[in-house]
């Protein structure tokens, strides 16, 4: 998900062949996420500094965000509620996807323990009520869409091994 944030960011311009590129990506979205979430800190009557954020002011910013979604989402109501691939358009409203939240909140806890030096009273984007909050996000959309959520695990390789060579006489 890209946040427009109206401050500019200083990404470096040096990568190098280990991915530094990705490095960078990330920590320019993350830049301007912490941008923009303190933008609508400051926007807020009266304006809040990070410091003083807790995990309240997170899902506040979370439902503000939803605004701005691009995942249909169907209420329980809507008959194409359940189903993957609806025949037809409905007035169902447009929301965050969950992953894109779950990013979003993973690269902002980054950022308000780089801001603060991993000091202070906690991460306000690490708070049980935000956990939670993403968790019901996640449950509802799958049901939404009629497909479930499934955290996907790495296979054990089940190649059988063949049998070692017999030495020879």
């Amino acid at each position: 998900m890209a946040l427009v944030s109206a401050e500019p960011t200083n990404p470096s311009n040096g990568s190098d062949s280990s991915g530094g590129n990705k490095s960078n990506r990330y920590e320019c979205q993350k830049g301007r996420d912490w941008n923009t979430f303190c933008q609508y800190l400051r926007n807020q009557h009266p304006p809040l500094s990070p410091s003083m954020c807790n995990g309240s002011h997170v899902l506040e910013f979370l439902h503000y965000l939803d605004q701005f979604g691009k995942t249909k989402v169907h209420n329980p109501t809507c008959p194409f509620f359940g189903i993957p691939n609806p025949p037809s358009p409905c007035p169902c409203p447009l929301r965050q996807a969950w992953g894109s939240l779950d990013a979003l909140i993973g690269r902002l806890r980054a950022a308000y323990d780089q801001q603060t030096n991993g000091g202070g009273n906690g991460n306000p984007f690490g708070d049980s009520a935000v956990r939670f909050y993403l968790r019901d996000v996640r449950d509802f959309q799958s049901k939404a869409r009629g497909v479930s959520y499934h955290k996907k695990r790495k296979r054990p390789n089940r190649n059988i091994a063949a049998a070692p060579d017999q030495p020879t006489s």
